[in-house]
């Protein structure tokens, strides 16, 4: 028994009786009196509503009576139940078990309830509790009034909530299901608006069934009466009893499992991230992965909390010795304890590099015939832990549990290829996946009369850099193999050591005046031939040509299999670039989408692509007016790229530039969709033709005149054909001066003939940098 509890006679009666164990605790704590804690003057809601929003007393474990029976100590350890007692009176907090008090953090003495746990509860879930507690001060009201007792439901009383309690850690929220109840309520007081509504009801005693459609309705007399109840409108005593069981894992469980069934869940990457997200809280896993397998392809998909996923392709036949594999295959649930090298095949490769120490394996299994005679493996969810022996059989029930849901829910995924269909015509696509469950023969998917909007921000320069980066990296490979060379030439093997030496220092004195285009592979196969594979014969000629080989394959990446230092910069300040312009896209792109539904397909290399397509068989609000604001949009998203190129640009030392282009067509085109195609639509017709071949070249274009690249880095080109054409977006390059995006010189000019396209003409004009 707790020290410091003050005891208190209780009778047998009151012991063995058949009271409820509360009543008993309450008896027992009642003549404990004060417990020390001031009547607070707010609404009991937020503990019995106004004594558990505030307070400045101290609360101590309530008092117990001197004779405690045996099965006292096994309930104050051991029951998984959180309850709280509150005195209706002074709206004090008689009692709290242990368990309720460790949710919450309360300390010995912590201050009410309402200061620790309702402060944990959203506002609604707030409200909620406050409007349970004047469930049964409405009961006592109405006992009261009509002298009959039982006139309101029980189950209405007693009607369990579930609610998110944060946790004073900064961990995520415990799911609770709490229920309030009540014994020997008495009303001492009500105010007179109250009474005045309460007399509104009925005349006569009403029945039961009469009250509870009161209380189910809208705007009824009753309702009224429940929605004035506040501790300033009446004054009680009695008991409000507060119990709850932590649910969180079953509530985790439920919520993934209405994700997974909702035919949008996996669909949106921001539905997939809310799966994935319960998925590692209920298995208590640090990250995740997908396998998915169609014919001999398996993908492995990682970064699953990121907006694209990174995906990675392998041979299904480099996986067929991983014992992981194998037992997905034959479709069962399977926890992997202790997950160590050596890899058996890249797929544990892949778990390794990303910390795993135990996997759980949830295999996706689908019939493989009509008559479901048997099953095959199309894809995998693979849950890592960063333990070994992270997860259990409690983990493995739920998996079984979820793995029906996560074959509905994937199967919609792998259908859209995982490409992420974009929102705005992934309706298409369901409507024809529709179609061919029900055995209809396949439908192109073609959107028609649409509006192309094309642009691009491209990196000059990169050419020239990577080529740096090429050139550097041959340089020190040749040299690191000329070292070795030359300790092999010291000990006199012969002439044809000699030899290879001259074709190196031919090779450096080449490459340091330039690097042509098959440098890259001709050399590296060169090393590899002449000089790489003799080095288990060159490591005995010395111990110098041994230290020699060490220093080569020391400067090696493991990954590549040559140097490759500069060549890692390069790709590494070119995936910088491309981030920061593609986060700056997508920023621009919700406001975007907010004018009109339209689809926008986004590619990076040097620099990133956009092509939107928007129109009337894509949403069908479309205007003109639309039209004009998504063309005026663009111009804003492609100028806010033009600001972050600046900062990028401060902040590497490159001498690489990004230039912006802007293709403006105001003629429609037809899109559609085919299984093979590099992209998700490509244009459609003989018509369409000229649109497309200028979208390919026009980066590479030049001035008529001057034969200067009509790009400029720092600018915003627009390149078009009409004057109605040049007469629109000359508006808008006026609203971009007014706004400060665009300098107010613009130039124009003629576009040099491109293969099989005439009559170009662009407008450019410097981006401001940001005020």
């Amino acid at each position: 028994m707790a020290q410091g509890i003050e005891r208190h006679p209780l009778s047998r009666k009151q012991t063995l009786g058949g009271q409820r164990w509360w009543r008993w605790l309450k008896a027992a704590l009642r003549p404990a009196g004060p417990l020390g804690v001031s009547r607070p003057d707010t609404d009991v809601a937020a503990g019995a509503e106004a004594g558990l929003n505030s307070g400045n007393g101290a609360v101590t474990r309530g008092a117990l009576p001197a004779q405690m029976p045996d099965w006292w100590s096994v309930i104050q350890r051991y029951s998984r139940l959180l309850v709280a007692v509150v005195d209706l009176g002074t709206y004090r907090i008689e009692w709290t078990s242990d368990r309720f008090r460790k949710l919450v953090g309360m300390t010995e003495c912590p201050p009410t309830l309402g200061e620790v746990v309702l402060i944990r509860l959203s506002p609604a879930d707030q409200r909620l509790v406050r409007e349970r507690v004047r469930r049964h001060v409405l009961n006592a009201i109405l006992t009261r009034h009509y002298g009959q007792p039982e006139r309101v439901a029980s189950r209405w009383l007693h009607e369990p909530l579930i609610v998110a309690v944060g946790q004073t850690s900064g961990d995520r929220p415990r799911y609770v299901e709490f229920s309030v109840s009540s014994d020997l309520i008495q009303i001492e007081h009500l105010a007179e608006p109250v009474q005045t509504a309460l007399s509104h009801c009925w005349e006569t005693v009403p029945d039961p069934s009469a009250v509870m459609n009161q209380l189910y309705g809208e705007k009824t007399p009753l309702q009224a009466v429940l929605e004035q109840l506040s501790p300033q409108t009446y004054r009680a005593s009695g008991t409000i009893l507060i119990e709850g069981v932590d649910i969180t894992e079953r509530e985790v469980a439920q919520r993934l499992m209405q994700l997974l069934l909702d035919r949008e869940s996996v669909l949106e990457p921001t539905r997939f991230k809310q799966v994935n997200t319960l998925m590692q809280r209920l298995f208590r896993a640090q990250d995740s992965l997908i396998l998915t397998v169609e014919d001999d392809v398996a993908r492995v998909y990682t970064d699953l909390e990121a907006p694209v996923w990174t995906e990675t392709l392998y041979p299904v036949a480099t996986l067929q010795t991983s014992p992981l594999f194998q037992a997905a295959c034959q479709g069962r649930v399977l926890p992997v304890p202790n997950l160590v090298p050596p890899w058996a095949t890249p797929f544990e490769q892949v778990l390794g590099d990303r910390g795993a120490k135990s996997v759980l394996m949830l295999p996706l299994m689908v019939q493989s015939t009509p008559l479901q005679l048997s099953s095959r493996l199309f894809g995998l969810v693979a849950l890592v832990s960063n333990q070994l022996d992270g997860f259990d059989t409690i983990d493995l029930h739920h998996a079984q549990t979820l793995v029906p849901a996560l074959v509905v829910a994937m199967r919609q995924t792998v259908q859209d290829g995982f490409s992420h269909i974009h929102p705005s015509v992934r309706w298409r696509f369901e409507e024809e996946a529709e179609r061919r469950s029900l055995g209809l023969p396949p439908q192109a998917i073609t959107f028609t009369d649409v509006y192309p909007l094309y642009g691009i921000s491209d990196i000059r320069g990169s050419s020239t850099a990577r080529n740096q980066a090429i050139q550097a990296d041959l340089l020190t490979q040749l040299r690191l193999g000329l070292a070795v060379v030359e300790a092999i030439a010291a000990t006199d093997v012969g002439a044809f050591i000699a030899q290879l030496r001259l074709d190196l220092l031919d090779y450096i004195q080449g490459l340091e005046q330039a690097v042509t285009v098959d440098a890259e592979v001709t050399l590296e196969r060169y090393l590899q031939h002449h000089l790489e594979d003799q080095f288990d014969y060159f490591r005995h000629c010395s111990p110098e040509a041994a230290a020699a080989i060490a220093a080569y394959l020391a400067a090696q990446d493991p990954d590549h299999g040559c140097v490759y230092a500069a060549r890692a910069a390069y790709d590494q300040m070119i995936h910088q670039i491309n981030q920061a312009l593609m986060e700056t896209w997508q920023q621009q792109q919700r406001t975007m989408q907010q004018i009109t539904r339209h689809y926008c397909d986004i590619e990076a290399t040097d620099g990133i692509d956009h092509m939107m397509y928007v129109g009337k068989s894509i949403d069908g609000a479309f205007t003109d007016f639309h039209l004009h604001s998504l063309r005026y949009e663009q111009l804003r998203a492609v100028c806010a790229c033009a600001r972050t190129s600046f900062a990028l640009k401060a902040h590497h030392d490159t001498e690489m530039d990004i230039t912006h282009l802007v293709l403006v067509q105001d003629t429609t085109v037809d899109i559609t969709h085919g299984e093979n195609n590099e992209r998700l639509f490509e244009v459609r017709g003989t018509r369409d033709t000229r649109y497309e071949i200028v979208k390919k070249r026009i980066d590479k274009a030049v001035e008529a005149q001057s034969q200067s690249r009509i790009t400029q880095p720092g600018c915003l080109t627009l390149v078009y054909s009409t004057p109605e054409e040049w007469q629109e977006y000359q508006e808008y390059l006026r609203y971009l001066q007014r706004e400060g995006w665009v300098d107010q010189t613009v130039e124009q000019g003629s576009v040099e003939p491109l293969q099989g396209v005439t009559g170009l003409k662009f407008a450019r004009v410097r981006v401001l940098p940001a005020a």
